[in-house]
């Protein structure tokens, strides 16, 4: 038995237009500062305006939101008192609404509390719209919570079903802004989401061809659209691979390469894409010497290998270090500026929190605590794992 979850999704031009068909009195803005200066707010209080709604804007979100951003926001909520929460950028101010959402409903609850199982009993008080303009994270499709926690430095898997948004408003020309380097990382994040989602233990029929189909889109055109942001056809393409494959990952789950992301990008504030997509050549070829098939299947359905097996998966494994290397992406993290001291030092704690995220469970070979940590110096030093 499995369960898919996605909100009502309105894709295309025009997207933010749906604002206008919806009954919205008080609508709080979840957002980030950068996102709020690129003038990308504008087009959705000008629509708020129009059906005569108020609004407050809360752009408190930081690069790896923290739960005092959280808690901050929610505080702004309960005095607002919204019946829609919308979140405005990338996955951080889109986890955030969430979040905020979710406690705005059910003030007894602490963020680390937010987990698949319990019952939230939510949209008593306010619906939740997400509008991204990244194309990349499919926060705005999943209902996954990362939330960094600044006292103990790691990042918390949260979430609920319940608190996947009642709508998505996926317009490309949101994410026309994007710089190459944005474009790049948000990228590789959503292939590494195509990825594992397809290989993850978890992964069913119906995810099989979302994460399929976004891969496959993202090895043709992501180069384009890092080398021309204003290629609305690259845009458009990016913008709906990174929706197929939040929705594909998000029902599936990920991998260790996001487990690991998770406890680099909190130790070395290495952006989360960046992060994910530099391990994943590693996990996959851990995973290629024990449990090959799902990659192997991959790779063959993408045109990478049809050698079947170890090589296939390997040649995968292979493919995104090309598509990486091609856009000008680090393939180590010695490449991205994390000095060798600095690892060995974090080394136990990177292993105990990449041990301890969610998106382990659904690895499909499940490294011990020595072989983790051979993983994390392979990804430093660049070497290929043949364990």
């Amino acid at each position: 038995m499995w369960t898919f979850v996605s909100p009502k999704i309105v894709f295309g031009e025009d997207a933010l237009d749906e604002i206008g068909t919806l009954s919205i009195e008080r609508a709080l803005i979840v957002t980030d500062r950068a996102v709020r200066s690129l003038g990308l707010v504008d087009p959705v209080t000008e629509r708020l305006a129009g059906i005569g709604a108020q609004w407050e804007v809360f752009d408190a979100v930081e690069p790896d939101p923290s739960i005092p951003a959280v808690l901050a926001g929610a505080e702004t909520a309960r005095r607002f008192e919204p019946d829609w929460i919308v979140g405005v950028g990338g996955g951080s101010p889109l986890d955030v609404a969430k979040a905020i959402w979710v406690l705005y409903e059910r003030p007894d609850l602490q963020p680390a509390e937010i987990n698949p199982f319990i019952d939230l009993g939510l949209r008593k008080l306010a619906r939740l719209m997400t509008i991204p303009t990244t194309s990349g994270t499919g926060a705005d499709v999943t209902w996954a919570i990362v939330l960094t926690d600044p006292v103990e430095k790691r990042k918390m898997g949260l979430g609920n079903r319940e608190n996947v948004a009642d709508i998505a408003l996926v317009d490309p020309a949101m994410a026309a802004g994007m710089p190459p380097q944005l474009t790049a990382d948000t990228g590789l994040d959503a292939l590494t989401h195509a990825i594992e989602g397809f290989t993850c233990t978890w992964h069913t029929d119906l995810t099989d061809g979302l994460c399929l189909n976004a891969a496959a889109e993202i090895f043709t055109v992501l180069p384009r659209a890092v080398e021309d942001g204003t290629d609305i056809e690259a845009r458009t393409r990016m913008h709906h691979a990174a929706t197929a494959a939040g929705l594909g990952f998000g029902n599936a789950m990920a991998s260790i390469a996001h487990a690991m992301g998770h406890a680099l990008g909190s130790a070395f504030d290495l952006p989360h894409g960046r992060a994910v997509a530099l391990c994943l050549p590693y996990t996959l070829e851990f995973a290629a010497a024990k449990a090959p098939d799902r990659a192997a299947l991959l790779a063959s359905h993408l045109g990478v290998s049809d050698a079947g097996g170890e090589p296939a998966s390997r040649a995968l494994a292979d493919a995104v270090r090309n598509l990486a290397e091609t856009i000008g992406n680090p393939l180590f993290l010695a490449d991205a500026g994390v000095p060798r001291h600095a690892l060995d030092e974090a080394l136990d704690k990177l292993v105990d929190d990449a041990e301890n995220d969610t998106q382990m469970i659904t690895a499909p070979r499940s490294p011990s605590t020595e072989e983790l940590r051979r993983l994390f110096v392979a990804a430093h030093t660049g070497n290929s794992v043949s364990f």
